[in-house]
């Protein structure tokens, strides 16, 4: 009997061992209009979502779209609801435009955290609009430098993706025809995070050569206010666990300084870039609306 219990413990070990880990961080909060849900609605939907998976997310804030009371109450309900608070920039903007200065992307930044630093869970996290971080050497250093200075960690991503593309599709069609069917926006949804999943994960492995605890990206949506919970027990179903995004952070990769110019993407895309092994399977930009644009379209999406 104790022998059948030691091979049932061994069997189950690559389950608990093995398993992928995903933490889900949220970029771009706001109370901008829509359709089909009010502000309050989008962003109560996208808390449930959340409070019924029992997750605790990272969301990064840009400080133009919550710069007013109805933003900061916005703000007021992530945070008591024990997620986390971080800096996405005030103006969202591309580092990588030969216009944008590295002093004039760093006050950008500054403006932030007085709006946000008040809150119990804000954390001094970093994530670059865009995933870009810098066109030239020079600019990329002196922005790490000045995070550094500050006391802050990059928001680095792991797994990218397209998901405010297909969001921005199904609100033209909500807007053309009320009646559109949302349910195809979420199964092409649904397949297309986990498609990305799919690849960051294998590109995790071939160059760290293990399992890796991964941050996804996705946009405070209609999108996600719709499907979040369905995302949620995809990942669930395929075998990968739910974690809080403060645990996936834990992972040594979020350490790294990856070497490439032009700097960003994912961190996993620049590790990979950066060994210069990896090209022929490494496309740039890592994701971009185009990608999903002629499948969205054979699809009538």
């Amino acid at each position: 009997m104790k022998m059948l219990s030691k091979m049932l413990v061994l069997l189950c070990l690559p389950c608990s061992v093995y398993a992928a880990q995903v933490s889900f961080t949220m970029d771009d909060p706001g109370v901008q209009e829509s359709v089909l849900l009010s502000p309050p609605e989008r962003n109560q939907k996208i808390l449930k979502a959340f409070s019924d998976a029992k997750i605790r997310a990272m969301l990064f804030t840009s400080g133009k779209k919550i710069d007013s009371p109805e933003g900061r109450a916005l703000l007021q309900t992530w945070d008591e609801q024990g997620h986390f608070i971080a800096n996405h920039s005030y103006a969202h903007l591309n580092f990588n435009s030969e216009t944008i200065s590295f002093e004039t992307f760093r006050e950008d930044f500054l403006k932030v955290e007085p709006l946000i630093s008040n809150f119990k869970h804000f954390k001094k996290f970093f994530r670059f609009p865009f995933l870009k971080e810098g066109d030239t050497a020079q600019k990329r250093d002196q922005m790490r430098d000045f995070l550094k200075e500050k006391g802050y960690q990059q928001g680095y991503v792991t797994i990218d993706a397209s998901d405010w593309y297909i969001d921005g599709r199904l609100i033209d069609r909500l807007r053309a025809n009320p009646q559109t069917d949302v349910k195809r926006y979420r199964d092409f949804y649904l397949r297309h995070i986990w498609d990305r999943s799919q690849y960051y994960d294998q590109l995790a492995k071939k160059i760290y050569g293990r399992e890796i605890k991964h941050t996804l990206l996705i946009h405070h949506s209609l999108l996600n206010a719709l499907f979040l919970g369905d995302l949620i027990r995809m990942y669930r179903q395929k075998g990968w666990k739910p974690i809080s995004a403060e645990l996936a952070y834990t992972d040594p990769i979020f350490m790294h300084s990856p070497n490439i110019l032009p700097a960003g993407e994912s961190v996993v895309w620049a590790d990979a870039k950066a060994t210069g092994k990896f090209d022929s399977i490494l496309r740039y930009p890592g994701e971009d609306g185009d990608y999903e644009k002629s499948e969205m379209d054979r699809l009538g999406l």
